[in-house]
């Protein structure tokens, strides 16, 4: 994935000096063991280090200004192995700028009964040590996760695991580039926000670049490297005999190679992470460019249609957060409906910039008219979404807060589309169709959407919290009364939670 970092976790041990060397020595013996052992355990995306075993105010406070400092850093992982004071933690969490994650274990699962002593019930008390830390985080009001079981237990891993997944979306958020091209496209409201607001928030950044800026770039793309890129086209994809060398659209294939490499060439010299167009603003572009987004997309930019800066950032953070898993993640459109008796769908799609990442075979190149825009014909890839479950996720400026709208959806097959050029997507949302577009409706979510069939809810509610943003979640469980009320209620907390937290 373009521009991915792999940075690390600290895990940080909290312990007393009242123990003693010996009794210390063993603490950091075991919590050196749970941070190998979650390292090899293959569900957790980010390497682990243990950082330090902390028995002061002033180590602690230590740590966490080098962990706030160290760029390298995504976050912090808190055990208490025996009982820590929580006073001690005060200076250092008030401080504390990276997200953390509390995991409350112990080294030994199972009790040895007939053994127990006192300096055993002194040493293995993370439950007496873990509560008052868990008073404390609550009572400074500190955004955290808290995972509960024994640290070899491969539920308790895969919930690390997730949070690592998020840790390492919003650390490659800070700081993040996001390239407008042109504006929003004219009249539009939910694509619309507050960029100063977003930086504050998520820590990247929306930079505005007019069209012409990349036409120059476009323009200056050597014939050697548009021939080189046709063959990585022909050998990648199945084109039409229209699209094919010699055909009678090859030259429309030959220009968004050379739309994609000029796109690609202004990206990686401004080393942004993701991308927006508005096919109403295409001064000098003879086409909306298409291939070259998907392709993009399924290299791990993010990307929004229309000046979507939002679902831009979202789609780089939601495939930061599935990589390495089966599956992809893309921009998704909801379209259109099937309201038929055999059961209520959504077709999803956009006009061109679907991401291959997510189909369920080799996708077929085509250049077909668009019917919109006044463009001549743009290059798309068409192909079907594979089937299974996945989620779409929206990002919404309320105002005074940003909300994440996450429903839960069955990708299912579909009746051939022959007259449709366009990549698609058909799914069955949680927890039925009326449902969750009543619900995706009342919570305000956009008609752009971040796809993701590799990422899941978890990942997701970490990354809210880690943003300390508002989220909804539409599932299974979702019923209208309470999500109506949960909106009220939540409507009351944002309008109060900055004052709450002082």
């Amino acid at each position: 994935m373009k521009n991915l970092a792999t940075p690390h976790v600290w895990l940080l041990c909290g312990s007393q000096d009242l123990y003693g060397p010996g009794p210390l020595q063993e603490v950091a013996g075991n919590a050196s063991a749970v941070t190998n052992s979650l390292n090899e355990s293959g569900r957790v995306s980010l390497p682990i280090k243990f950082a330090g075993l902390l028995t002061t105010a002033d180590e602690i406070t230590r740590a966490v200004l080098k962990a706030n400092a160290d760029p390298d850093c995504a976050g912090l992982i808190l055990w208490m192995h025996t009982f820590s004071p929580a006073k001690m933690w005060i200076g250092g969490l008030s401080r504390l700028s990276k997200p953390f994650l509390h995991l409350h274990t112990q080294f030994n699962k199972n009790l040895p009964w007939a053994d127990i002593d006192m300096d055993f019930m002194n040493l293995n008390q993370a439950a007496h040590g873990d509560r008052e830390a868990g008073f404390l985080h609550t009572r400074l009001r500190l955004e955290r996760k808290v995972v509960v079981g024994h640290w070899s237990e491969p539920g308790v891993q895969e919930q690390v695991g997730a949070w690592t997944r998020a840790a390492r979306a919003w650390h490659d958020l800070q700081g993040a580039r996001i390239a407008r091209f042109g504006d929003n496209m004219r009249n539009v409201a939910v694509t619309e926000g507050d960029k100063v607001a977003a930086e504050l928030r998520f820590g990247f950044t929306v930079l505005g670049y007019g069209v012409g800026d990349l036409v120059e770039v476009v323009n200056a793309i050597p014939e050697s490297a548009v021939e080189n890129l046709l063959g990585e086209y022909d050998r990648a994809y199945t084109l039409t005999p229209e699209a094919r060398a010699g055909g009678s659209k090859r030259e429309a294939v030959r220009y968004e190679a050379r739309v994609e490499l000029g796109l690609r060439s202004f990206l990686e010299a401004g080393d942004f992470k993701g991308f927006t167009t508005s096919f109403e603003d295409l001064h000098g572009l003879k086409q909306l460019p298409g291939l070259a987004v998907q392709r993009l997309m399924a290299d791990g930019y993010g990307f929004g249609p229309e000046g979507d800066w939002k679902t831009s950032a979202l789609l780089r953070a939601v495939k930061v957060m599935g990589e390495g898993r089966p599956g992809g993640a893309s921009l998704m459109e909801d379209y259109t409906y099937h309201l038929g008796d055999d059961g209520a769908r959504v077709l999803g799609a956009h006009m061109l910039e679907v991401d291959p990442s997510i189909a369920a075979a080799k996708p077929v190149l085509d250049v077909q008219p668009l019917g919109i825009g006044g463009k001549s014909d743009p290059v798309r890839l068409v192909f079907d979404a594979a089937p299974g479950e996945a989620l779409n996720a929206s990002l919404i400026d309320m105002g005074n807060r940003f909300r994440l709208v996450v429903n839960t959806v069955n990708v299912v097959t579909h009746p051939p589309l022959p007259r449709l050029p366009v990549a698609a997507a058909v799914w069955e949302p949680r927890p039925d169709f009326r449902t969750a577009a009543t619900a995706w409706i009342l919570a305000g979510g956009a008609h752009h959407s971040a796809f993701t069939s590799a990422a899941g809810v978890e990942e997701l509610e970490d990354f809210a919290s880690m943003a300390n943003i508002e989220l909804v979640i539409i599932d299974a469980d979702t019923k209208l009364r309470p999500f109506k009320a949960e909106l009220r209620n939540n409507d009351l907390y944002y309008s109060l939670a900055q004052g709450l937290r002082n």
